[in-house]
């Protein structure tokens, strides 16, 4: 969570807690109004610590609205605080920045960052910044799952807070505690101190409070506390602005409704969170929404389902993905030595004081004697205190390593389930086809046999050539069923062709009468104009000619397909014309397949080299022929691209290596 933002609002505009509202809405006037203030500030600050301030606290703001604009505010204050050595602007920007790290699913990096700060805060003795450093350490923690370590951080910073009588921050401490046992499933815990923050007279992130106590109420199927407080949570977040707790809350709605069987209801609030979670490029908000309506989606809209999974994916990927994971690891492991250079040097200090203690004679011999036995006591405390480090820190690596190949085995599962989820749904259209029409049959036979007596000629005819008529239906189907399956294998085998020199320029001149021909066959009405380009210097090239002339016959029948489409739509005088070329450049060679059929939609394009994508009419395409290419031409060492616009063609460019 982002309470440190969600407080600093609330601070400059004095936002109080009001009803619910209706409907769902972005609000950014008043976020937008504060930003202007404090640019119009910034601009008028006529020393560098006023501007190294008005850029901390328009950082602050735009967490809520654009992560890069926050990003590049905090780090050019970061820049001036540390050119003129203001080291508490120096920690607080820091803490900032860790902060923007992590909301953009950086969690590395952002710990990285934050022991370094850690560290200066001590230095320097900021005692409110070591906590808020603390708070933004359990952050990462809570969104690496670890709570346990979370829990430490927190209760070390709300010790400082309770110290310094800093009722505000120890607020912040006790709103995440809350969250961080609820996840724990310590709802008595989760309760005390969600209700310690929610009792002060001057409440702070109290959105975040209503997400807490509305998780509570959830775990003890308490639904409809748990939807009122969500919704009074949800209000505020917009309210302030606040796009990511809004965007966590809505994924929390949308799994309320799961449980109670409101899809329509669930599939709302998830895209919500969604719509929340790009706004502001909320990686765990877009993760957590994403899966949502994948699961949503996936018994009613696959190719939507499997849009949302993909993108979660990535999210997830970029949040735990195994490098991320590893350089945390990393991370612990370069803390750990750290740790074990400051022994060694304090063990190499102690042996010099011990050394010049037996130069001075023995005349000092007394206080030698009490010197060193002090040194040793430091020596024993400062061991103590190392290997209990020491433990803390082999601890966290070992939770790190199992989290890490808990996500690799969720990550295989997850490729083998997106892959049988394709194939199932593409096999399952011509099988319930199959299904229907056997069950169809089946019954008209019996008719047939229980009524055989009381029909005339006529009706039994009429009976037989249903009958017959499903049969073929039956056999149309079952030959797509094989024809996805054939596909299917055809894909995923490995091609043990030999390379061979080919003249390339010939096997685009067979492949492409191949297709022209072979489309006449099957549809006599179908025309169109076709021309070539070659260029007679290219000689011939180690390709393996069955593979690459598969690819050609597949870019050249969809060509086509794409002018045979226009010309039956279009009212217009309309050539319909496909054009083939050959270049050579350098050490390779391109090859071009273009065609003025009607063009792809922009927002398909990135998707037509997926596996059963397609945009033909079900039936006439499997959406496998341009996946295989694109697996051929790599296999080659080459490219493939697409260039295409609505309603003038389509540009499919292959670009191969001569040796």
């Amino acid at each position: 969570m982002m309470i440190r933002s969600i407080l600093f609002f609330i601070f400059l505009t004095g936002v109080q807690i009001s009803g619910w509202s209706q409907p769902l809405q972005y609000n950014v006037s008043t976020e937008t109004k504060t930003i202007d203030i404090l640019r119009r500030g910034l601009a008028a600050a006529k020393d560098d610590s006023s501007r190294i301030s008005m850029m901390e606290y328009i950082g602050f703001n735009y967490e809520f609205l654009n992560l890069d604009s926050s990003l590049k505010y905090t780090q050019a204050g970061l820049t001036l605080a540390r050119e003129h050595g203001y080291s508490g602007a120096e920690v607080r920007l820091m803490i900032g920045l860790a902060s923007i790290l992590r909301a953009q699913g950086k969690l590395a990096e952002s710990l990285d960052l934050l022991f370094k700060t850690l560290k200066i805060a001590e230095t320097n003795n900021l005692t409110a910044e070591v906590a808020r450093a603390y708070r933004r350490l359990a952050d990462v923690y809570l969104d690496l799952e670890n709570f346990p370590k979370a829990i430490e951080y927190l209760l070390q910073a709300l010790k400082i807070d309770d110290g310094n009588q800093n009722k505000k921050s120890a607020a912040i401490d006790d709103i995440t505690l809350g969250h961080a046992y609820a996840k724990m499933n310590k709802l008595d815990s989760s309760s005390f101190y969600a209700n310690i923050a929610f009792q002060q007279k001057d409440i702070f992130g109290a959105q975040y409070v209503y997400q807490v106590l509305g998780n509570i109420q959830a775990k003890e199927s308490n639904y409809e506390e748990a939807a009122y407080l969500f919704r009074k949570g949800l209000m505020l977040s917009q309210k302030n602005d606040d796009f990511l707790t809004a965007s966590d809350i809505c994924v929390d709605i949308s799994a309320l409704f799961i449980r109670l069987n409101k899809r329509d209801s669930a599939i709302f609030y998830a895209l919500k969170g969604f719509e929340y979670g790009q706004k502001v490029s909320y990686k765990k908000g877009i993760m957590l929404s994403g899966n949502l309506l994948a699961e949503l989606y996936d018994s009613s809209q696959p190719i939507t389902a499997l849009k949302y999974f993909k993108i979660a994916a990535a999210a997830k990927d970029s949040l735990f993905g195994v490098d991320n994971i590893q350089t945390i690891q990393n991370l612990v492991s370069r803390e750990d030595a750290k740790q074990k250079e400051l022994e060694d040097a304090q063990v190499s200090y102690h042996n010099r004081l011990k050394m010049y203690g037996l130069l001075t004679g023995l005349a000092a011999l007394l206080v030698i004697a009490f010197i060193l036995y002090r040194n040793n006591k430091h020596k024993q405390i400062a061991n103590i205190v190392l290997q209990q480090q020491k433990q803390k820190v082999e601890t966290t690596l070992s939770e790190l390593k199992a989290t890490q190949a808990q996500l690799i085995q969720s990550e295989k599962m997850a490729s083998l389930g997106e892959l049988t989820a394709g194939i199932a749904h593409e096999i399952q259209n011509p099988l319930n086809f199959v299904n229907n029409f056997s069950e169809v049959n089946k019954e008209l036979i019996e008719e047939l046999k229980n009524e055989k007596s009381k029909l005339k000629s006529g009706e039994i005819d009429e009976l037989l050539d249903d009958i017959a008529a499903n049969e073929e239906k039956i056999n149309h189907h079952g030959k797509r069923a094989d024809s996805i399956v054939k596909g299917m294998l055809q894909h995923s085998r490995s091609s043990t062709g030999v390379k061979e020199p080919t003249d390339i320029n010939s096997l685009c001149d067979e492949y492409l009468r191949l297709s022209y021909h072979g489309l006449r066959a099957k549809d006599k009405s179908f025309n169109s104009d076709f021309k070539t380009d070659f260029d007679k210097t290219i000689g011939k090239i180690n390709i393996v000619p069955q593979d690459i002339g598969r690819v050609l016959l597949n870019l050249i029948n969809n060509a086509f397909y794409a002018v045979n489409e226009r010309q039956q739509i279009t009212k217009e005088v309309y050539q319909p014309t496909v054009f083939l070329s050959s270049k050579r450049t350098g050490d390779k060679v391109i090859l071009t397949v273009k065609d003025n059929g009607n063009g792809i939609p922009q927002n398909i394009v990135d998707k037509i080299f997926q596996p059963f994508f397609t945009t033909k009419p079900t039936g006439q395409g499997t959406g496998l022929g341009l996946s295989l290419s694109y697996d051929i031409i790599k296999a080659h060492g080459g490219e493939i691209k697409v260039e295409s616009k609505e309603g003038e063609g389509t540009t499919f460019t292959i670009q191969l290596p001569v040796v």
